[in-house]
């Protein structure tokens, strides 16, 4: 055997260190995914029906009016209400939360609205609202001082149709649970946590983070302004732009 042939085996010191990094990285995917699938047998166990159903806390969602369910347009908001409601869960049935005025803590009412929708949200329509529902909605910008970008919501129009409810919460029903999954997705959790292997793990599976509101707003000093003339078009166009 030639001495070329042997050199062509032996790898050097850098494909040795990328090799290394390489199954490190493949190892990671690996017990990622092992995790993703232990969630989705977790996610699919049964519930069990408890034989004494017993009472925790109190919960709140809003229903329709009296006076709206006679009116000829009740059957729109009726399945309307089904679409944007919302449900809160509390230990006081007065739903109140500590707030701090004047150096003395005091209790207010803790407000409750119907869903609103983004941008996103809306466009998707994956609450499949019908023209008729989207007629009840009207649409709110903010600009928001911190990210300096323009914030659009659709909000409902008429929230005085409904009315809040406040009623126990019953507990009938109890998740079954697996031993051998939750030890299984405890070792996973304790390893990552131990090892700081999350931001790894997250830019192998789902890349570089970013903001959520990048896909909605761009900001100006990332605008460019040339990307939307056409590619044949005059000098004077560019010169226009540049002044």
């Amino acid at each position: 055997m030639h001495t070329q042939e042997w050199s062509c085996r032996i790898k050097s010191v850098r494909q040795k260190r990328r090799l290394v990094k390489t199954d490190r990285d493949k190892q990671l995917i690996k017990l990622d995914k092992r995790r993703t699938e232990l969630w989705q047998q977790k996610k699919l166990l049964p519930l069990i029906p408890l034989e004494h159903p017993y009472q925790r806390g109190w919960k709140r969602f809003f229903i329709l009016r009296a006076d709206v369910k006679h009116s000829p347009r009740m059957m729109v908001y009726e399945t309307l209400l089904a679409k944007i409601n919302t449900v809160e869960y509390h230990e006081d049935k007065e739903f109140k939360r500590k707030k701090r005025r004047k150096k003395r803590y005091g209790y207010v009412m803790k407000q409750q609205l119907l869903r609103e929708f983004s941008a996103y949200s809306w466009h998707a329509n994956k609450m499949n609202l019908t023209e008729d529902e989207k007629a009840c909605f009207t649409c709110v910008e903010t600009f928001d001082v911190k990210t300096r970008c323009v914030n659009i919501k659709y909000v409902f129009t008429e929230p005085w149709r409904y009315k809040l409810k406040v009623e126990p919460r019953m507990v009938t029903h109890i998740k079954l649970m697996d031993l051998d999954i939750e030890r299984e997705l405890s070792y996973i959790r304790d390893h990552i946590d131990n090892h700081n292997l999350a931001p790894r793990i997250n830019l192998l599976t789902r890349g570089r983070g970013y903001r959520w509101n990048d896909w909605f707003c761009e900001r100006d000093k990332y605008i460019n302004k040339f990307k939307n003339i056409p590619r044949y078009s005059p000098k004077e166009a560019y010169l226009e732009l540049e002044t």
